[in-house]
């Protein structure tokens, strides 16, 4: 293989796996803050900012197993031995067949699977080179991938059931619920800072240094307690200050509440809007030009069968409700941060592979592909890019288009869809986000008692839109790899 020949596959790999991630930042943004934005806990604008550092972090500290699954665990790249450069080009063909089929479903409102995009454009190059023999087919290759997107929804679903009934009979369904709430928040506390403190023991800390079980065990529980502990002396005092208090409180009021006097109460919208000075037209059009992928509204309610499903379900105590959406604000940050870990492998994993055999001349002997550390952070910069400019159109597909959101209910939703993406990113199977909190947020719906608050023509449109994206994508990636490799070659005189 001659190095320099092949630069414009490394160049074009480069620009087209940057159009990947934005594309999947655009499309999954719904998977990690539609449920907060619906029910009003965040607006478009403060879900974006916060993505914009949960994504990258969690695709640059934990993406790197389902990069390497999905860079080399799906096609038998031994078939390209011999020729290392053709499966650069195969990997450029599956990136052109993922970005194309993600962009459209985005300017479209489908919300699909990125997972399932890759995974089709690379099943789709594998079998125009060298036919079906060319896929995976053992149990560790394609089928387990497969697997994981039937179970991915179904344990999504199980644990929303798990967490939300637990809320809703215990806080939720009584009298004093805003009570039972402030006493069920350091417990809520504990169990989710048990979760996000294992994955991140496991996949940070004992990577680089070995740990016993039972140290493994002291950190978790450490760091969960420490946690709820502050919960209990800190955040449970600020909530009841501000909420059952009415008190002007900021966020960092938070770290000093026990000595904090007691403050004004909240301006009301009327006294905020008074208060407003008169701003320059010119900076109002340029800050809106800036600002126009958050500025959109989300929330549409146009049809009445949408509203019949709202009518369907529940309302609780809004005081409770609204301490919950604090609640839902750090499972969305969650929820974000299992997103970046496990789909930022769906445009650095193809590109890594391109990377590894331009600068060696060869396929990796053990089949794994490194991810460089530069690649990963290109990756998650390029989600929050496309979260930011183009996201709002899957938004709008998803949210309260289900089923009713409320904060408790978003909360169960995304902390579920979270535990199921850190399970699968720590077991390295690169799993669907958008199954697995479509798969909550209908078991969510389904608490509520009433079929009808449901909506199942919404639910069975996003299964369709899943159904046709692995075979558009792989059709999509075949026909440009037959194009690249099989094509007449002209000569002129």
């Amino acid at each position: 293989m001659i190095q320099g020949e092949y630069l414009w596959i490394l160049v074009l790999g480069l620009i087209v796996a940057a159009i990947d991630a934005f594309g999947i930042g655009a499309n999954d943004v719904a998977n990690s803050f539609a449920t907060a934005v619906s029910s009003k806990s965040l607006t478009l604008r403060q879900a974006c900012v916060i993505a914009v550092f949960t994504e990258f972090l969690g695709a640059f500290l934990l993406g790197r197993g389902t990069a390497k699954t999905i860079s080399s665990g799906i096609i038998d790249i031994n078939l390209f031995s011999n020729k290392p450069e053709l499966l650069m080009f195969a990997m450029l063909c599956a990136l052109m067949g993922s970005s194309f089929w993600v962009l459209f479903a985005t300017r479209m409102g489908w919300p699909v699977s990125t997972t399932h995009s890759i995974v089709g454009a690379i099943v789709g190059v594998g079998i125009s080179g060298f036919g079906v023999l060319a896929v995976d087919w053992s149990w560790k290759g394609l089928p387990q991938i497969i697997a994981s997107w039937f179970i991915s929804p179904a344990f999504a679903g199980v644990m929303a059931v798990v967490v939300f009934l637990p809320i809703k009979h215990g806080v939720l369904g009584h009298a004093n619920s805003f009570r039972r709430g402030l006493v069920a928040v350091p417990i809520i506390f504990f169990l989710t800072a048990v979760i996000d403190s294992f994955y991140l023991v496991e996949k940070v800390i004992k990577d680089r240094n070995p740990l016993s079980k039972g140290a493994t065990a002291a950190i978790v529980l450490g760091m969960a307690s420490s946690i709820a502990l502050f919960c209990q002396f800190f955040f449970v005092p600020w909530l009841k200050r501000c909420i059952q208090g009415e008190e002007d409180l900021k966020f960092y009021h938070v770290f000093a509440i026990p000595f904090l006097a007691t403050r004004p109460k909240k301006m009301t919208t009327k006294d905020m809007e008074e208060g407003k000075g008169e701003v320059s037209s010119m900076w109002a059009r340029v800050k809106g030009v800036a600002l126009r992928g958050v500025n959109k509204d989300v929330l549409n309610m146009d049809t009445d069968h949408l509203r019949q499903v709202h009518d369907s379900a529940a309302r609780f105590d809004d005081n409770t409700e609204y301490m919950f959406s604090f609640l839902q604000v750090i499972t969305s940050c969650m929820a974000s941060f299992a997103h970046g870990s496990n789909d930022v492998a769906n445009a650095v994993g193809p590109i890594s592979t391109i990377i590894y055999i331009y600068n060696t001349g060869h396929i990796s002997p053990d089949g794994v592909t490194p991810v460089p550390s530069w690649v990963l952070i290109s990756g998650g910069l390029f989600i929050d890019l496309g979260l930011v400019t183009y996201g709002y159109n899957i938004m709008r597909s998803l949210g309260n288009k289900i089923t009713y959101h409320s904060p408790s209910r978003g909360f169960s939703m995304e902390l579920s869809a979270s535990i199921a993406v850190l399970t699968a990113t720590f077991l390295k199977w690169p799993v669907s986000t958008t199954h697995c909190i479509t798969g909550s947020t209908a078991a969510v719906g389904l608490c509520n008692g009433d079929v009808h608050a449901v909506n199942w023509r919404m639910l069975a449109w996003c299964m369709f839109s899943w159904i046709l994206t692995l075979p558009v994508a792989g059709l999509v990636a075949g026909l440009l790899f037959a194009f690249g490799t099989r094509s007449p070659s002209f000569t002129v005189a």
